[in-house]
């Protein structure tokens, strides 16, 4: 049998495995601005709340009945509950709370979550070696600048292919991280990238469903694991990302080697990193604040709508088009329950996208008189809200910039209050507030334990 090659593969890509491995050994702690510490200490306090806001749902629930099934011996902490597994399970399963709720952070030129892999890895290394707290933060900043960078490179080709760009590139930032918690030298560090880079996770069919935070969890253990490998000697190509045949070239026509090598060192992703204030997938949020706007700012009496009209991107629709979700995890992905919920109750929080709120009659009759229209016209960020009254009268928002966005950011109280609401009905308003202000002093913390044994109910 004769093959026509009709590769477009770069063969004369540069040397990125071996350059960000070194990147990743080599660059020196601290070796940033005050502002990028600020950020990892923001990045890593709505992590952790996301994380323990979801340790009793049924998807934790369900893999930590998974991972005991496994015998695993007690090296690390499932965050807010007394349970501990080997750091492995550790991190998928406070991986996948992390991301449960899709409240975690947002790295809005990718629509990568970054936290979620590489805190999760990253924690439960830590608690289990004893690194320090600096070392941690030094860890999280170049575990996402990887993470990122790769994803600048490849967004949105690969994305639009089907892949969740979170799994898909999530192992390499936490594979990253771990080997420099590790202090794995330029070489190992290669190793462990190139690991990871044969085990991207996550496909987009399962957005909606349990399966979509198993993605994050599933990254941040792989990303673990390749670096304990690397250490120990496991080898892979020098060329796991770049080469003609390795992942990045096999994950997308677009692969853009400027953004992974410019600026590396210099700048860093995680200060273009973003907080949710609604639980659900990002691109729903500018229709969710115009909604919250006008419900705030008009005299808007939800039984006398008659309709409600939005003009969204057109990617709103293809990654939150379910015009009727039956489940809480669903309703994240329904831009017509999620605005239907803010003219209700003007907010969008956990509690807004669970399987009662989903299936509750006054949203449903609301939810199916609302509709949306794509215009490859607008910005991802923007969303153009018009609700008609039955009196003939009618109001009309635009959003051009969600809140939450880098142009409207979430303040640090507003993260702080944010976290107050998820781990409060967890922990306690008081041991919330102490977990605030550990986070706040980790980098100077000689370890994580101090903030890990916080986590945990009394």
């Amino acid at each position: 049998m004769t093959r026509t090659n009709t590769s477009t593969a770069d063969a004369g890509a540069p040397w990125i495995t071996r350059k960000l491995g070194a990147f990743v050994a080599e660059h020196p702690s601290a070796g940033w601005p005050p502002h990028v510490d600020r950020e990892a200490g923001r990045t890593l306090l709505n992590w952790l709340g996301c994380a323990i806001g979801a340790c009793r749902h049924p998807a934790v629930e369900a893999a930590l009945a998974a991972a005991r099934e496994l015998a695993p011996s007690a090296q690390a902490t499932v965050l807010g509950r007394s349970d501990r597994v080997d750091i492995g399970n550790a991190a998928l399963i406070n991986g996948i709370a992390s991301h449960t709720l899709d409240f975690d952070d947002t790295h809005l030129r990718t629509i990568i979550h970054p936290a979620g892999p590489v805190a999760s890895a990253v924690i439960a290394l830590a608690e289990h070696g004893g690194m320090t707290g600096r070392a941690i933060i030094d860890a999280l900043i170049l575990g996402v600048d990887v993470e990122c960078r790769v994803g600048n490179a490849i967004y949105p080709d690969h994305y639009d292919r089907g892949w969740h760009i979170t799994g898909s590139t999530g192992m390499l930032g936490a594979a990253a991280a771990c080997a420099r918690l590790l202090q794995l030298d330029a070489a190992h560090a290669t190793m462990a990238l190139g690991i990871a880079a044969s085990q991207p996770t996550g496909v987009r069919e399962q957005f909606g469903s349990m399966t979509k935070a198993l993605h994050v969890g599933a990254a941040a253990r792989i990303g673990l694991t390749a670096a304990l490998m690397a250490k120990h000697g496991y080898t892979s190509s020098e060329r796991a990302l770049e080469a003609p045949r390795g992942l990045v070239q096999t994950f997308s026509t677009k692969h853009d080697w400027r953004e992974i090598e410019d600026a590396l060192g210099e700048r860093f992703e995680i200060t273009t990193n973003t907080y949710k204030p609604f639980a659900c997938g990002i691109v729903i949020h500018p229709s969710i604040d115009g909604c919250i706007q006008l419900r705030g700012q008009k005299d808007i009496a939800v039984d006398a709508i008659e309709r409600v009209d939005l003009i969204v991107h057109p990617l709103v629709l293809e990654l939150t088009g379910k015009r009727a979700p039956r489940r809480g995890l669903e309703g994240k992905f329904s831009v017509y329950h999620a605005c239907a919920t803010a003219l209700l109750f003007g907010k969008a929080g956990e509690a807004e996208f669970s399987d009662a709120c989903v299936n509750d009659v006054r949203v449903i009759a609301l939810r199916d008189r609302i509709h949306a229209r794509p215009d490859a016209a607008m910005d991802e960020d923007a969303a153009d809200v018009t609700v008609l009254m039955r009196d003939g009268r009618s109001f009309h928002q635009r959003v051009e910039h969600a809140i939450g966005s880098l142009e409207r950011p979430m303040t640090d109280a507003d993260l702080q209050q944010k976290v107050h609401g998820l781990v409060d009905p967890v922990l306690g308003a008081a041991a919330t507030t102490r977990l605030i202000d550990l986070c706040a002093e980790l980098a100077e913390a000689p370890d994580v334990r101090r903030l890990i044994a916080a986590t945990r109910p009394a």
